[in-house]
């Protein structure tokens, strides 16, 4: 995408970002146009920050100053300024003082410091600068700038420095590191933290849009909020009117006496926008915009919906919504219900985000139905601004919620998703339902760029994340209802303990079913067995140290509520370790002892999960079994990678391009070249027109060769024999040709090469593909048609760890070839996955490597050997990684 005629500088240096206490403001490049601004921030910084940037008294800027300050060329000297409300609050600046060095200057509004804005403005900047072709930042701070050095020395860029002349000199190598990437995820972190938690935990609401009709949505919200016992003031918005629904109402949001955090906006669509403006006036933190007549409606609706979310974040503040159902928030000291439902579940330790709000109704129905205690709910609608990533960094910290659960609909930034949730569930599980899983290759709203990512792709995000994925919410909530209320489970090895045969084998053949295996299965019980019964058997199992988990069935004798047996179950779940739940068929329904709550009435750890068949029961079992693994196994660590030269790789593949701006294959010995750049050698392969040509080129190789037809349509169609192997005469290479031609075609379509036969192996493809949403992807499978058909491949998603590649390797169906199956030799399956590092390496490190194949690769006993490859280039969008490097919110 190229910038905008009319901007005099890229527009892909424009980001809204959120600062350390939650408010948001719009960074960009200085323009001439900005003296004015220039001046007035100026004219606000106090005299001991002018001194602490010039190291001198500098009480005014010249116009030979401003003109030098506001008039940068965007690449030798480049300027970013910040600004909330359109005033500027800081800059930022480099001046190149050599070909890959440049000075670097800030300068922050003393109102605004202490809210993170310097190292917001360090990471632009430093991510502005290598794009053009700088290292190194040095910089000068005087000691007393204690803020200022403290962005620099805690950046995580390798760091030097010493004091010289009373001024303390810093040198930071800009190069992105692990410590400089774990930083910004730390503060993206905590700053989207702290702007959800500004809108979940208002201390006073304003309504704007309340109306008097009993029938309105404005209306409804008032209601919602005094009903569902609120701690903090409420207001009413309306012109019109003097009370709401029993609350105090406004003109206007400016005037209402107190303070106001949240603000709900239930007005037309063309008003909003005023809306957003005046509550900026007021200090409102945040807004949650039930409006409808957005993105929904069309090409206008999304304008309208783009520029509300701008708006709101040019003026430091997070919208959820439009669209949305509403928020609520169980917490007793707070009782929000600011949503258009009348229905609250109880109060829980699960939270739960989804996006549509007509299917937020049946979710909170359904979720108080089942008696599953919520800590908060999110439904955001056409997510603008607020979206399920920010919802989880917010999560993350808060000492409510133990559980997560996502009912998505489309995914905006899933590079951003597997970063976020893979952090989370490190500590607290994530579900996730995924509509239009099977309806859409890739999420909903997704756009992919020269690839299309197959759905087994983005699966595969989800697991390397740690997010367990299930198809829809009555699984999600069978599954919530073990996390919330039982230990995880140490193995995959389930107890079935019953007083029904028949429920006992059906649980038994899903268990197989879903990955679990039965090692005990007390099923024996009569169909009358007592509580006595049930306990000697439940208590028996639980202490057995073979087993992992429990699934216990009971089916009520005629006229009997179990209530006796319930108690047992629920004393027994009480006392253990292990998970338990069970099938409760009583004639009277779950009874109550099944469930226990705190002095509050939460339900908490220790009450049983009741499901109405087995099968659930096991199958949620099945999915916390996976995820405790997942949580429990070394995350691993990316293992250093030898002998790779990404800087001779780039220059390849930029001449590449600038012969053919359009992109397409890399061949011959850019091919080669490009290759051994990440360590990989591709065997010799030498094109023939002819047969005599063939001849020639096999007995230079002293014979003992293969002909293969290389072009890609053949590896489709098995029936047509692509490849002649050991061919150690004239007489072969005459035979060898003339039956590949009679069956394939003529040399010029086939693509005839010769090549010296290889060592024996198991034939493997490794490849990567660039996707504009979710970066590099990396693949691995057995090659062949029969694997292409079935989808027999495993991916991950680049940095890979040791732990990674080697799941890959083994996850596929097909890997038993690699290890010997029947008979067979075992490939040298170390090798493979350091080809998986090379491989995964060349994708994070070439974004315009947009395809990449390596096929097929014979994995022998004794090593690889890599007969065929395949890359693709092509120009990729400056801003396609830029928020890999720098904190930025999505524009959707």
């Amino acid at each position: 995408m190229t910038d905008p005629p009319d901007l005099p500088y890229p527009a892909r240096w424009e980001a809204d970002v959120v600062l350390r206490d939650g408010g948001t403001a719009l960074l960009r490049p200085m323009r001439p146009d900005d003296a004015d601004l220039l001046v007035s921030f100026y004219a606000r910084v106090s005299e001991q920050s002018k001194y602490y940037r010039f190291f001198a008294p500098y009480p005014e800027l010249s116009e030979r100053d401003v003109a030098r300050f506001t008039q940068v060329d965007h690449h030798d000297r480049v300027a970013f300024i910040l600004t909330v409300g359109g005033e500027m609050i800081a800059v930022a600046r480099y001046d190149r003082t050599g070909p890959a060095e440049a000075e670097a200057a800030f300068l922050v509004e003393d109102a605004h410091q202490g809210r993170g804005v310097g190292s917001v403005l360090l990471e632009h900047l430093a991510q502005a600068a290598r794009e053009n072709g700088i290292e190194k930042f040095t910089a000068e701070v005087l000691p007393e700038n204690t803020r200022m050095a403290g962005v620099f020395r805690e950046a995580g860029y390798q760091v030097t420095g010493g004091m010289e002349d009373g001024v303390v000199s810093y040198a930071l190598e800009i190069e992105p590191t692990a410590m400089s990437l774990e930083v910004m995820g730390a503060r993206e972190h905590r700053a989207e933290a702290r702007s959800v938690a500004r809108l979940l935990t208002p201390s006073s609401v304003a309504v704007v849009g309340a109306s008097r009709s009993r029938d309105k949505v404005g209306q409804a919200l008032v209601r919602n909020l005094v009903l569902g016992g609120f701690t903090g003031p409420v207001y009413a918005v309306n012109p019109t009117a003097r009370a709401v629904a029993g609350v105090p109402a406004y003109a206007s949001v400016l005037d209402i006496p107190g303070d106001i955090d949240l603000a709900v906006v239930a007005v037309p669509a063309d008003s909003v926008r005023d809306v957003v403006i005046d509550c900026a006036a007021k200090g409102v933190h945040g807004l949650l915009v039930v409006s409808s007549g957005f993105a929904e409606t069309g090409r206008e609706g999304r304008n309208r919906q783009r520029q509300l979310a701008r708006l709101a974040r040019a003026y430091g503040l997070r919208v959820i919504g439009p669209s949305a159902l509403g928020v609520i928030n169980t917490d007793p000291e707070l009782s929000l219900n600011a949503s258009l439902s009348p229905v609250v579940p109880s109060r829980g330790r699960v939270g739960f985000f989804c996006q549509s709000g007509e299917l937020g109704t049946v979710i909170l129905e359904t979720v108080a139905r089942r008696g599953l205690g919520l800590s908060t709910f999110v439904s955001a609608g056409n997510r603008a601004d607020v979206s399920g990533n920010d919802l989880m960094q917010y999560w993350g910290d808060d000492t409510e919620t133990e559980v997560v659960l996502l009912y998505l609909e489309s995914i905006g930034n899933p590079r951003k998703f597997s970063r976020v949730a893979r952090r989370l569930a490190q500590s607290k599980p994530v579900v996730a339902v995924r509509s239009g899983r099977f309806t859409q290759g890739v999420p909903l709203g997704h756009t992919v760029h020269r690839t299309s990512v197959p759905q087994a792709a983005v699966d595969a995000m989800f697991r390397q994340a740690g997010v367990i994925q299930v198809d829809t919410l009555d699984a999600m909530l069978d599954v919530a209802q073990v996390l919330a209320y039982q230990p995880l489970p140490a193995g995959p090895d389930l107890a079935i303990v019953g007083n029904s045969d028949s429920l006992g084998m059906l649980a038994a053949d899903t268990a197989a079913e879903a990955g679990l295996s039965v090692v005990r299965q007390a099923g024996a019980l009569r169909p009358d067995a007592t509580a006595e019964d049930f306990e000697r058997a439940l208590t028996d199992v639980v202490e057995d140290d073979a087993v992992d988990s429990v699934l216990a069935v009971y089916v009520s004798p005629v006229d009997l509520d179990g209530a006796d047996v319930a108690r047992v179950i629920a004393r027994v779940a009480g006392e253990s370790s292990k998970p338990i739940v069970v099938t409760f068929l009583g004639s009277q329904g779950v009874p109550e002892p099944l469930r226990q709550y705190d002095e509050r009435g939460v339900a908490v750890r220790g009450s049983v999960p009741s499901y109405p068949s087995p099968q659930a029961g096991v199958r949620a079992l099945a999915k916390v079994t996976a995820y405790s693994q997942w949580r429990s196994r070394p995350r691993g660590q990316i293992p250093p990678v030898e002998g790779i030269a990404e800087e001779r790789a780039r220059e390849i593949v930029e001449s590449v391009l600038a012969a053919r701006p359009d992109g397409g294959d890399v061949e011959g010995a850019d091919l080669d070249a490009l290759m051994r750049c990440y360590g990989v050698d591709i065997w010799p392969a030498y094109r023939v027109q002819s047969v005599e040509e063939a001849v020639a080129t096999a007995e230079r190789l002293e014979w003992d060769v293969v002909l293969k037809a290389t072009a890609p349509h053949l590896r489709q169609r098995p029936d047509l024999a692509d490849v002649w192997r050991n061919i150690d005469t004239e007489a072969e290479m005459h035979d060898a040709w003339s039956t590949m031609l009679s069956t394939i075609g003529e040399p010029e379509s086939a693509g005839f090469v010769v090549q010296k036969m290889a060592a024996p192996g198991v034939p493997v493809v490794v490849g990567c593909a660039e996707d504009q949403m979710f970066g590099p992807i990396v693949s691995f499978g057995l090659a062949g048609v029969a694997t292409e058909l079935l989808g027999d491949l495993s991916y991950r998603i680049p940095p890979l760890t040791d732990v990674d590649a080697a799941e890959m390797v083994r996850e596929v169906r097909a890997a038993p070839l690699l290890f010997g199956h029947h008979g067979g030799e075992h490939a040298d399956v170390a090798a493979l996955e350091d080809l998986l590092h090379r491989v995964a390496r060349l994708a994070q490190d070439v974004p315009e490597v947009v395809a990449a194949e390596l096929v097929p690769v014979l994995a022998g006993p004794d090593g690889l050997t890599v007969l065929g490859a395949r890359v693709q280039v092509a120009p990729v969008e400056p801003q396609a990684r830029m928020d890999w490097y720098a904190r930025r919110l999505t524009r959707l």
